[in-house]
């Protein structure tokens, strides 16, 4: 009969091999699709991995955020765009708050918000697909502030609505408004709401070089020229300096949080009108990765020298051309899914330094309707205990093993309640990883079998 303290030491042990992260904001903790759990499952066993608890749920691409028992799920139903307080182990509704909306998306993609709530410890912010800016407390869902930013600044409309998510920095909430001619990107109080600084536009666009384009060309601004993407800003330290980095519509921008000052910009955009900017950079050390799946734009990795004010061009090519998934670097290689449309996405493992493509596998999505096929299409993945959990955009779970000289799948799921599309990244916390689709959110066991 095993003693009561030997059954309490070895339990102590099992826990000490796991480790549990929050999710708090797009792209995770770190904004880089990177968690530090571990006791994570190994491959996806045959009737696939244990679904804790699942609920159908309003329109949108928006991807939950998890920190500690509340995940905020930010969703439209009817006229309403809705924010609800779940508990994130079982999914029962905490709070719930509502504002109006009449956004139509006129390329006929789903009405729903675009970007991903952020969550601290305290606080809720959210920003809505017509500019709606909105400070909500944690504990009950009740609003603090809200900002209209349509109204508050000169905007141009979008193509799909507003779909940059904002970031914390500084003191700071930094949100990619595109107002014209000077507030590209601009700086509210997170207590208040109130504009501290504005910053991106005429000048620092103005004659600005146009690389990639044809002839000698400069930037030549506009007042109806729009500003904001759909990449979300990023923060970094940076040759011992934190700076926040933003793709625009016309490209990136290396911004000082404390007052918004440009410290250098680069012109990255497709030759085409029907364009955007979607990946969030990557940023590792003083080095930064951009990249776009439009027009043969491809990916361009850049080193910034000391003093943060200009930048080295180290590669450019079409090994990676990334649409809104952000590609995850393990060791000296990124993984991600590149293309832009389904047909011609590829799972593609490209060196860092080099841009030099390691190896590629091609799934085909079929062109044309019927049957939701068994491929990944433009995934996403995340990164966590050695391995790289995906999420493809028909509802897709697959687990990879990170190898720069082969594809390394270990295994693969259809989640049967999910479908095309998902294009919400997937998120882990505390062992459990939520999916979402237009209308359903899946929450899965991603731990570890025990005895």
């Amino acid at each position: 009969m095993i003693s009561l303290r030997a059954a309490w030491v070895g339990v102590s042990l099992a826990f000490a091999l796991v480790r549990a992260d929050d999710w708090p904001s797009l792209l995770g903790p770190g904004h880089n699709a990177t968690s530090t759990e571990t006791g994570l499952a190994e491959r996806i066993p045959t009737n696939g991995l244990p679904v804790l608890w699942q609920q159908d749920i309003g329109t949108g691409y928006s991807a939950p955020s998890v920190r500690g028992d509340l995940l905020v799920l930010f969703h439209r139903r009817g006229n309403e765009e809705i924010t609800e307080g779940l508990d994130a182990t079982t999914g029962h509704k905490l709070w719930r708050t509502a504002h109006p909306t009449r956004y139509q998306d006129p390329y006929g993609y789903n009405n729903g918000p675009r970007c991903t709530p952020l969550v601290t410890s305290n606080r809720v912010y959210t920003f809505g697909a017509e500019g709606r800016l909105t400070c909500l407390n944690a504990a009950t869902g009740s609003q603090i502030w809200k900002r209209d930013t349509a109204i508050d600044f000169e905007i141009p409309e979008a193509f799909f609505g507003v779909g940059s998510t904002p970031l914390l920095e500084a003191g700071r909430l930094l949100v990619m408004v595109g107002g014209q001619p000077d507030s590209g990107v601009v700086a509210f109080d997170p207590e208040t709401g109130t504009t501290q600084w504005q910053s991106v536009g005429a000048k620092n666009w103005q004659d600005q070089p146009m690389f990639g384009w044809p002839g000698e060309m400069k930037v030549d601004w506009h007042r109806w020229e729009k500003a904001a993407s759909y990449s979300s800003p990023i923060a970094a330290t940076v040759n011992g300096e934190r700076l926040v980095f933003a793709v625009m519509r016309q490209g990136l921008v290396a911004l000082d949080p404390k007052d918004g000052a440009v410290r250098f910009s680069r012109w990255f955009r497709a030759r085409g009108d029907d364009s955007v900017n979607a990946m969030t950079p990557v940023v590792v050390g003083n080095e930064l990765l951009i990249s776009s799946a439009y027009f043969r734009s491809g990916s361009v990795l850049l080193q910034i020298p000391p003093g943060n004010t200009n930048f080295t061009e180290t590669w450019a090519g079409l090994g990676l051309e990334m649409h809104w998934s952000q590609p995850v670097l393990v060791g000296a290689h990124l993984y991600g899914f590149s293309g832009r449309n389904e047909p011609d996405a590829v799972l593609r493992c490209v060196e860092w330094k080099t841009g030099k493509l390691a190896w590629e596998r091609t799934e085909r999505w079929p062109k044309h309707g019927g049957e939701q096929p068994d491929v990944f299409g433009r995934g996403s993945f995340l990164f966590a205990d050695g391995r790289l959990y995906a999420l493809g955009e028909g509802g897709m779970v697959g687990i990879f093993k990170p190898n720069p000289e082969k594809c390394m799948e270990i295994s693969r799921w259809q989640v049967p309640s999910l479908h095309h599309p998902c294009w919400a990244g997937p998120v882990l916390s505390r062992g459990r990883l939520y999916l979402r689709s237009e209308d359903r959110l899946v929450c899965l066991d991603l731990r570890k079998p025990g005895p």
